[in-house]
């Protein structure tokens, strides 16, 4: 037994020194010398240690460390160690990590690459998958969690994986519940490709490479706050809240100009793709943006509905950039059922006690005028670019609508329409709106990043709850 325990403390220091992939991976997450293992030796045994050389651990390495100065959690299973397969055991360190960083109140990285269950322990191994599932819904929206696709989520461990914050996936990676072999038989050729999985909106981000989407992970522990009680996250990137910008061009050209340099992540760019959101800082300041231009569909309010849910859940700035002409008009949109998606998109907003900075930079008719974060739904700010158009339709809709019929009966019907639709767009200027008191300010397009800037500094010390009153001073 002494033989066996030295040559399972010998192949532990083979692995530290570089021996495993779960090894290289942490040293690649954390900073030089900063990881400490905790549960190396956690395994559950029945029949003594196991003959294969690197069983004697369970397939997930767990601990922390720092990515740059920041105390951070991982899990990160290993393929080359019992196959990464779930056991109780291996469930028993997710957890305990979970809870270390629930106490600390720090991210959690976990990186899943697994063969899947180990399916001798049985029941014990179902327990496991649901004791890992409790500890991460007892952990979002308290402490931010990062899921990396490192090989293959499969089943119960895909579940897990969905069930963070941000899902990144390197390119050759699997994720699915029904085996691949199954959809493909249902004429579904990329079935388990985490390709299809980011245009479904599973998968946040797809990059090349496992390093990237390590790399990607850091970028994105580094934005976020550590924990829900941690209040505004800055970042030092440099960038001056004074820059001017064109502020021109579509909600998407407009936020990468809004946001610092190089300090934006698009997340779910493939699902959705007319309704963008962002991850990323103004002047320092960690902000969600959410860019609405085109139509706003089914699809993209709730991709915009759970992505101000997130950046409420850790008191992350929203901006949101509207553009949009009004509603998808296709038969799938109400079949979504649309009016559940824009009402929860609505109640998000109007529930949501984190700052929120709304610009109107093109066009806002109908409904997107209303659910994506105006004023009457709890915005802190409404700016409106001068050359924007507000409305309760389309100027030729609206137009058709009113005057046909004197339209029709007009000596030339091609000029009383010019003429009502340049009356209607007056109508539309955002003047009309700001005199409503739905629109703050009117805003210079160059100004634009500055008086966001400047917003979101103002709005940084924002109550997220309302204080306390027994009774208000009354006068004699």
């Amino acid at each position: 037994m002494d033989q066996i325990k030295q040559s399972t403390l010998e192949h532990y220091e083979d692995l530290l020194n570089g021996g495993g992939a779960a090894y290289d991976r942490i040293s690649s997450l954390f900073d030089a010398g900063t990881f400490v293992e905790l549960g190396r030796f956690v395994k559950k045994t029945t029949t003594g240690y196991d003959e294969a050389p690197g069983n004697e651990f369970e397939g997930v390495v767990t601990g922390y460390g720092a990515v740059d100065g920041k105390l951070v959690f991982s899990f990160v299973q290993d393929l080359s160690r019992m196959k990464g397969a779930m056991s109780e055991a291996h469930a028993k360190k997710i957890v305990s990590l979970y809870d270390a960083a629930i106490k600390a109140g720090a991210p959690v990285i976990g990186v899943y690459d697994s063969a899947g269950a180990k399916v001798l322990e049985g029941v014990s191994v179902l327990s496991g998958y649901g004791s890992v599932m409790k500890a991460c819904a007892s952990a979002s929206g308290v402490i931010p969690q990062i899921a990396v696709i490192a090989g293959t989520c499969s089943g119960s461990l895909a579940a897990i994986a969905e069930m963070a914050d941000v899902v990144i996936a390197s390119a050759d990676s699997k994720l699915y519940v029904t085996p691949p072999v199954s959809l493909k038989a249902q004429g579904d050729k990329d079935g388990g490709s985490v390709r299809e999985a980011a245009r479904s909106g599973a998968v946040s981000l797809v990059v090349n490479t496992v390093d990237e989407a390590l790399a990607q992970a850091k970028k994105a522990v580094l934005l976020f706050p550590s924990n829900n009680a941690e209040g505004t996250a800055y970042t030092e990137n440099g960038d001056t809240a004074n820059r001017a910008v064109t502020g021109a061009g579509t909600p998407e050209e407009i936020a990468k100009e809004i946001l610092d340099a190089a300090s934006s992540i698009e997340l779910c760019a493939e699902y959705a793709p007319q309704t963008k959101t962002f991850i990323g800082s103004v002047a320092g300041i960690t902000v969600g943006l959410v860019a609405a231009g085109g139509r706003l569909s089914a699809a993209g309010a709730e991709k915009a509905s759970k992505f101000v849910s997130f950046c409420d859940s850790f008191n992350i700035p929203v901006i949101t950039l509207v553009d949009c002409e009004g509603t998808s008009l296709d038969c799938e949109a109400e079949k979504a059922p649309f009016s559940s998606k824009l009402a929860r998109l609505a109640a998000v907003y109007g529930s949501s006690v984190n700052a929120k900075v709304t610009v109107i930079t093109g066009k806002a008719y109908g409904a997107v005028f209303t659910v994506l974060g105006s004023k009457t739904l709890g915005a802190d700010v409404v700016y409106a670019l001068p050359s924007s158009s507000i409305s309760v339709m389309p100027v030729d809709a609206a137009v058709e609508f009113i005057y046909a019929d004197e339209i029709r009966s007009a000596a030339d019907p091609m000029a009383e329409k010019a003429a009502k639709e340049a009356a209607w767009k007056e109508i539309c200027a955002p003047i009309n709106a700001a005199r409503n008191g739905d629109i703050d300010d009117i805003v210079a397009p160059e100004e634009l990043r500055m008086r966001i800037a400047a917003t979101l500094e103002m709005l940084s010390g924002k109550a997220t709850s309302a204080p306390y009153k027994k009774h208000g001073n009354l006068p004699l």
